[in-house]
């Protein structure tokens, strides 16, 4: 990254770390509904990948979508109110927090469903083949989702018909408690889920999760290959979340020898010291940038809190049917 895209890049995962780390408080004060899956430690590989993207590129997100949709561009204040149940969010308040979408930004959804937007980005991509559209689809899925059957589906015809997809895998190590090199055939044995890829006659690529520039670099050759017909790219980021799978669980099947690694390779932290160096700017300037995302925060919150819930008369609107 060039270093104004590397100051911008920082920005943009600091709102994503400070809007999670809120949302937890305000969960914890028993103050949203629902579950949160949080985002933390996994900020370099959404704003990476959307960095190489446009805006009328279009993603499909999981239930850990919060900076998928940030990354892409989502209104925190807009994504605030839908987490509040507020009729002013994204989804009028009947969304929640694994299932916001904004056509206007390229966000076809955050799913609740394991494995779900495998097959939704490769029909997008594939509509824009039919119609002949210069854009890019993006999947961003976890290591759990790569065992079900909607990944090879979705592979295999994206490969088939040469479709401008790219599958960004956000191997984390877990599945819920589940360590992935138990249950996937081959990572097993040490390879990588970046390896199926062989099996579609497709590019398979691994980089460091944490490393924002390396996702960049190759989301931008994974995406110049899609938008030039050339066809789908398997994306294997290796990363780690610094919570749990959900907002109150345990997480006492990672050792402390296991989180204090991780916790020392964080993403944003390794940004903030490559930009010092760099001198693109000081720490007073970093010291900013985090009291103006807090207070970007603090406002967002203030305006759901203030918000109307929906009236129930719209219980029935905006749904397929009834």
């Amino acid at each position: 990254m060039e270093n104004v895209q590397l100051l911008e890049a920082y920005k943009r995962m600091v709102l994503i770390r400070k809007f999670e780390l809120k949302a937890k408080k305000l969960f914890e004060a028993n103050k949203l509904p629902g579950f949160l899956h949080l985002y933390v430690g996994e900020e370099a590989v959404a704003v990476g990948v959307c960095s190489a993207l446009r805006v009328t590129d279009q993603i499909t997100s999981t239930h850990r979508g919060h900076g998928h949709l940030i990354a892409k561009g989502g209104d925190v204040k807009k994504m605030m109110a839908e987490l509040f149940g507020k009729a002013t969010g994204y989804c009028k308040g009947q969304g929640g927090s694994i299932h916001i979408s904004d056509y206007n930004t390229g966000i076809l959804g955050a799913n609740g469903i394991v494995g779900a937007g495998l097959p939704i980005a490769t029909g997008a991509a594939f509509a824009f083949k039919y119609k002949n559209e210069d854009k890019v689809a993006v999947c961003f899925f976890g290591d759990g989702a790569s065992n079900r059957g909607t990944f090879h589906e979705s592979l295999n015809m994206a490969a088939a018909f040469k479709l401008p997809v790219v599958f960004v895998c956000e191997n984390n190590l877990y599945g819920i408690s589940v360590d992935a090199r138990y249950v996937a055939a081959g990572v097993v044995n040490g390879k990588n889920i970046a390896d199926r890829a062989v099996g579609y006659d497709i590019p398979g690529v691994v980089v460091d999760g944490n490393d924002v520039n390396a996702v960049y670099e190759a989301a931008c050759v994974a995406v110049a290959r899609a938008r030039a017909g050339e066809g789908p790219t398997l994306i294997e980021c290796k990363t780690w979340r610094q919570l749990g799978h959900y907002v109150g669980d345990p997480d006492n099947y990672r050792t402390d020898e296991e989180k204090a690694a991780w916790l020392q390779r964080d993403p944003i932290k390794a940004v903030g010291t490559q930009l010092l160096e760099k001198g693109v700017c000081s720490q007073e300037d970093l010291d900013k940038i985090a009291a103006d995302t807090d207070a970007l925060i603090e406002d967002a919150v203030a305006e759901a809190e203030a918000a109307p819930y929906p009236d129930a008369s719209a219980l029935l609107t905006d749904i397929y049917a009834e």
